[in-house]
């Protein structure tokens, strides 16, 4: 078991983006010798009932009240049974909580939770960064594309009813990556600061999620000069996440993650247990 090998953001075939079932991944976390694993599948708030109109571009992730809840309550269950085979723990990735306040803070006060991840997928009244077209887009449009994602991602750590903020970058996975247009970020840099002395001050961590290693895009979310703005503003909470979707990316790029955390001045590397950070020391 390597120590160190430790991956906070998963999902499974609960979420409608997913491949693997949740046994299917625990038996592959077992394999791999993860020293803690938490699978935090999708619940996006704004899309909390079901509908009939297949014509909706996010179609498939419309119902989201019933398959968070039915993760939660098959995750809590494998608990139980995994018990001295797997440091198992019970999460969410809890998107645009805002965009549904009311069922959002109904999630977060699920007592089997021990992670709850907070995502900002896509602006409010937008869809999901995955299916915009940045091609036909103007420079301006992009920027203020990424300015309300910013805006809106500190609104949701003034909420602040998560755990962990996921993939602060992840709108950059398609501009950049899939699309191909450079993105300097750093006039959002005093915004992220915001950010990261709101989550800071309320206690709460970043992850860096590894994803971005396997795809195109090339580099983590966020990306070592963020990683180690936090630290410098006083951050001391960093989790590792793969984002996988299957049991193929289950870890994938977790150790290079790690060594960015370590790189950035982190000392430790957390897991959550009951919304209280447990720090293994790098």
């Amino acid at each position: 078991m390597n120590q160190l090998l430790i991956d906070s953001h998963t999902h499974t075939a609960f979420s409608p983006d997913a491949k693997d079932s949740l046994t299917a991944m625990c038996e592959r976390a077992i394999e791999l010798g993860l020293y803690a694993y938490t699978v935090t599948d999708h619940c996006d708030c704004n899309f909390w009932d079901k509908t009939d109109d297949k014509d909706i571009t996010d179609y498939m992730m419309y119902g989201a009240g019933e398959y968070a809840l039915n993760s939660i309550k098959a995750q809590y269950e494998m608990k139980q049974r995994l018990e001295g085979r797997l440091n198992f723990h019970v999460g969410i990735e809890l998107g645009q909580p805002l965009q549904n306040i009311e069922k959002a803070e109904e999630i977060a006060a699920l007592p089997q939770l021990d992670l709850i991840i907070g995502s900002h997928h896509m602006n409010n009244g937008e869809n999901d960064f995955y299916y915009l077209d940045y091609s036909s887009m103007t420079s301006s449009e992009i920027d203020k594309l990424l300015s309300d994602c910013f805006t809106q991602t500190l609104e949701m750590c003034r909420w602040g009813k998560f755990d962990v903020l996921g993939h602060l970058t992840y709108p950059l996975r398609y501009i950049c990556g899939e699309h191909g247009i450079g993105i300097d970020i750093s006039k959002y840099d005093e915004l992220i600061a915001e950010i990261f002395k709101t989550l800071i001050n309320s206690g709460k961590g970043i992850e860096i999620n590894t994803s971005g290693l396997r795809q195109k895009y090339g580099l983590t979310f966020p990306d070592f000069k963020y990683i180690k703005l936090y630290k410098d503003l006083g951050g001391e909470i960093i989790t590792t996440g793969s984002d996988a979707h299957c049991t193929a990316d289950l870890a994938k790029g977790i150790p290079q993650g790690t060594e960015l955390a370590r790189q950035a001045g982190f000392e430790y590397i957390a897991y959550y247990k009951k919304h209280q950070p447990v720090f293994v020391r790098l």
